[in-house]
């Protein structure tokens, strides 16, 4: 369901639920992922990988290998260009260059377990892996340490030697395993908490968790005899990969085209390359194509999961429930590499509230595990778990409505965030209403060991570059070419702001994701940032079109242009009028094809604000907790395609659910995982949860054409602590560690009985 609360204009394509253009081919099967790409004479990449989670690599020999009859090609990071420290841009976030590297295969030393050491390319998978049991590597095992505050202690496992405390600018004198320190403050927070009337002061503490997506990483590589490099990858980001692929090989960028395929989710973790640059290697070295495929082990262990953390947040407030003082501490390991989620973390650990006087610290941490990725509003669920959890505690020591104590202290346009931007108009108070208004929160919720919890959440939403072109066709179809991965239902979200804005039907529009040769640079599709962005860059191609028909229109009407008048796509002058599809047939008499292009950079957030309520039944004697009811409330701007956002929401919902009850990487005393699988990683499945309720809220953001805003990150950072609410009213267990699985759950309400 939908609750409009902004402007109620009208749109003739814009809020209608067409059918996806890339559904037959979905449905069929004759979409292309990376899997179904098969080349001529292809062989087949296998990678080793450490049984160590920290060690030095003393010798690494591939003779044997080499020798075993179809190995085609053997490669190790010695192969590789030693790349020296260097920052290099990649849209949703930075990576050092030589610790990219690195990560891919190692380099003197392995900092997880599942790191990448040497690759094989076969004449089929199993001589390959054959192979891979033919490499001696001599390792000299270290001690390795998992947990991020073991890692920031005194005497911890040293992971790099040349790192050092980078903390606001200044550097520490000698190694650590703390990268970065982030420090944010506003007002004065000392004097606030002294004359707060109630503070309260909590720990909380996160696992890590995987995006948990259903295609593994797989690249196909062909190094061409000119020199030219082209990857099939299953990527959300062409020129990132591209980027990242020709830096780590050391060779113009021109040189290298990738070629996205279709993609079977990422949520942040296909943003990094992993296998294309080895498949490069190995493909050059045998001087055929190679094709590399992740077995879901090598997921598990060898990309990157979510930061576990540890945050610490203190609040004080009036008698009458005013937010007057919060700090935060927060530390999240970053895996092997520095470079992890703690920036978004402290940015937004607060941004659902006006709290006047604040103070912030977040520490990136390195651990023996794999280097963190993003997932779904990075950084964003672990803050917001501490602070909403805080809120839902407050309410009750103050003895105010959940909601209510929310609706007194939402952030709203004119609000400054603690780490510095001022909101404009945002829709956070619009949720918080729209759930008040829910029939679900009005509902009674009946029966023994049941409770209902309320949260909220926030994402920033990015915008970033993109491009795109349209062609005119003689049929008055638009074929529109875009360079954003399409994951979540983009191509179709894209095409429906083009055919807005030259008023003709969706299905009229005809969307390519083009590769990064046939379409201008265009970032990566994270974010929340595709319907946005590349939807800008959409708009912007249509108004090019318009100006460009009206200039053949006034041809036809024998007028000057600027008497043409244009309106849901007639084109009038003079009493004469001419459709779209008419004016398209004349074009090869009034100056032949017609090509709109453009390109964008919108800068400044979209800033996503959500509410989630949620009913939960917990088991008294196995502490299972299930699911029985769940509505999300979320700000889309203006939902383009309904069911998407609807979509979007459900689907982050679900995730946020199985990181609160289950989700966890479990490591050994040698820190090794212990359930790389999905038997053993538990994630949610259909028998697990009920349909998700919508109710999207529509507060058309002002620096969108059509108010878009980014839709997908925001649905993840809500629902650990809305669930945490509501098994606290079912058991009176407040659970400050996620996943709040039944072994945990029944320890803690073992020790809460008499």
């Amino acid at each position: 369901m939908a609750s409009s609360t902004g402007d109620n204009k009208k749109y003739k394509v814009i809020g209608t639920r067409p059918i996806r253009h890339d559904g037959a081919d979905k449905v069929t099967g004759r979409a292309i992922y990376g899997s179904d790409v098969r080349l001529n004479g292809a062989v087949h990449g296998k990678i080793l990988r450490s049984p160590h989670a920290h060690a030095q690599i003393k010798s690494i020999d591939t003779s044997a290998a080499e020798k075993l009859p179809g190995v085609c090609a053997v490669a190790t990071g010695a192969d590789f260009p030693d790349l020296k420290d260097k920052i290099a841009n990649l849209g949703e976030g930075a990576v050092n260059l030589a610790h990219l590297s690195a990560n891919v295969l190692a380099h003197r030393k392995v900092l997880y377990k599942g790191h990448a050491v040497a690759a094989v390319a076969a004449t089929n998978p199993h001589v390959a892996e054959e192979a891979l049991k033919l490499i001696k590597v001599e390792y000299e095992p270290l001690e390795s340490v998992t947990w991020v505050l073991d890692a920031m202690r005194a005497g911890a496992p040293l992971l790099h030697d040349n790192v050092v405390t980078n903390s606001m600018g200044k550097k520490a004198d000698k190694p650590s395993n703390v990268p970065t320190h982030i420090h944010f403050e506003m007002g004065k927070v000392d004097e606030a908490f002294a004359k707060a009337d109630i503070v309260i002061e909590r720990e909380y503490k996160t696992a890590s968790v995987h995006q948990g997506y259903i295609e593994p990483h797989v690249a196909t590589a062909l190094w061409n005899e000119d020199g030219h490099l082209t990857l099939w990858t299953s990527t959300q980001g062409s020129f990132t990969a591209r980027q990242q692929t020709a830096e780590l090989l050391q060779i113009p960028i021109s040189r290298v085209t990738v070629v996205p395929c279709e993609i079977g989710g990422g949520f942040g973790g296909k943003i990094a390359v992993y296998l294309e640059h080895v498949a490069a290697m190995l493909s050059r070295k045998c001087g055929r194509p190679v094709k590399m495929t992740m077995n879901r082990d090598e997921v598990f262990e060898g990309t990157g999961p979510t930061p576990g953390s540890f945050v610490r947040v203190k609040l004080g407030a009036t008698k009458t429930g005013q937010l007057v003082a919060g700090e935060a501490y927060l530390a999240y390991d970053a895996g092997a590499f520095p470079g992890g989620m703690i920036g978004p973390g402290c940015m937004c650990v607060f941004s659902c509230y006006e709290i006047p006087n604040a103070r912030v610290d977040g520490y990136d941490v390195l651990a023996n595990k794999p280097k963190t990725q993003a997932y779904r509003a990075p950084g964003a669920t672990q803050a917001a778990f501490a602070c909403e959890s805080m809120m839902d505690e407050l309410a009750e020591k103050l003895g105010i409505d959940p909601i209510e104590l929310r609706l007194r202290n939402a952030a709203k346009e004119g609000t400054r965030r603690v780490d510095g931007p001022t909101y404009p108009r945002v829709g956070f108070i619009e949720t918080l209403q729209a759930a008040k208004a829910s029939e679900h929160w009005k509902s009674p919720l009946k029966g023994p060991h049941r409770g209902r919890g309320i949260a909220s959440g926030y994402w920033f939403n990015i915008g970033l570059k993109s491009s795109a072109a349209g062609n005119v066709n003689p049929d008055g179809t638009v074929s529109l070419i875009e360079g954003s991965t399409d994951i979540g239902g983009t191509r179709t979200s894209v095409a429906m702001q083009l055919a807005e804005t030259l008023g003709i039907a969706a299905e009229e529009v005809m969307p390519r994701v083009a590769d990064t040769d046939g379409v201008g640079y265009t970032d990566v599709t994270g974010g929340s940032r595709v319907t946005f962005a590349t939807g800008l860059a959409a708009y912007e191609v249509g108004l090019d079109i318009r100006r460009q028909m009206t200039e053949r229109a006034a041809l036809v009407f024998k007028c000057d242009p600027a008497a043409v008048e244009c309106v849901d796509g007639m084109y009038k002058a003079n009493g004469k009028s001419l459709t779209f599809r008419e004016l398209a047939g004349k074009l090869g008499q009034t100056g032949g094809p017609v090509v709109g292009r453009a390109a964008v950079d919108p800068e400044g957030p979209s800033n996503g604000f959500g509410t989630h309520i949620v009913d939960v039944e917990v088991d008294p004697e196995t502490a299972k907790v299930t699911i029985l009811r769940y509505t999300v409330i979320q700000d889309a701007g203006r939902a383009i395609h309904p069911s998407y956002v609807e979509g979007q929401m459900q689907g982050g919902a679900v995730q946020g659910i199985g990181w609160a009850l289950n989700e966890e990487y479990v490591f050994d005393d040698q820190g090794r995982m212990q359930n790389p699988n999905y038997l053993d990683y538990r994630m949610p499945t259909a028998l697990d949860v009920p349909m998700i309720e919508t109710i999207i809220v529509e507060v058309p953001n002002p620096a969108h054409p059509y108010g878009v805003r980014g839709v997908g990150e925001t649905p993840i950072v809500a629902p650990p602590a809305a669930i945490a609410a509501a098994i606290y009213k079912a058991t009176g267990v407040r659970a400050r560690e996620l996943p709040i699985s039944p072994p945990r759950l029944w320890a803690a309400m073992a020790a809460k009985k008499p």
